[in-house]
């Protein structure tokens, strides 16, 4: 149990903190249910055009024969490429919240494989995180799906970044 003080601030107990994954500054949505229960729900910004990245994951998919994930910064939000139930709504693992929280351009290389979630079957090939108004709101990135081939040139990477980029201008306006 918590009580709230005189402004009718609450503490969050660090165990469901940590549990959650909300970090100092995380915004968070409060609301009540139907038997007036209070509800706390970590609040994503880039979860509020999810319809419109699915649609920009398929884009990418079919033109380019990129597998994409769109990422928040706790869990996949749009994929194309990949089987959606493996993915949808998983929680990162904690190599890629690294990619992210490293706030540039991460182009694979090495021996190392970087799973988009914990126990996942593909693996990050390029990524970038969606930064906006100063703030990482989530994450970019092409998955080696198989045996499909990765674009010569750093084609791959310029598609990446460029998605991280329009999706940080539309979380802006």
């Amino acid at each position: 149990m918590t009580r709230g003080d005189d402004l009718g601030r609450v503490v969050i107990p660090k165990e469901i903190r940590r549990t959650m994954r909300i970090r100092e500054g995380d915004p968070l949505e409060i609301y009540t249910d139907r038997d007036g229960e209070v509800i706390f729900k970590k609040y994503s910004p880039i979860g509020e055009i999810s319809q419109f990245a699915a649609h920009y994951a398929e884009t990418l998919n079919k033109t380019c024969g990129l597998s994409v994930v769109i990422c928040d910064r706790d869990s996949v939000i749009a994929s194309a490429g990949l089987p959606k139930r493996e993915y949808m709504d998983r929680k990162l693992s904690r190599e890629l919240e690294e990619i992210i929280e490293g706030r540039s351009l991460y182009t694979g290389g090495g021996n190392e494989e970087i799973p988009v979630v914990d126990g996942g079957q593909h693996f990050i090939s390029c990524a970038m995180p969606i930064i906006s108004g100063g703030d990482i709101t989530g994450c970019v990135a092409s998955v080696i799906n198989g045996d499909a081939p990765s674009l010569q040139g750093g084609l791959e990477a310029k598609l990446i970044q460029t998605a991280a980029g329009f999706f940080a201008r539309q979380l802006e306006e």
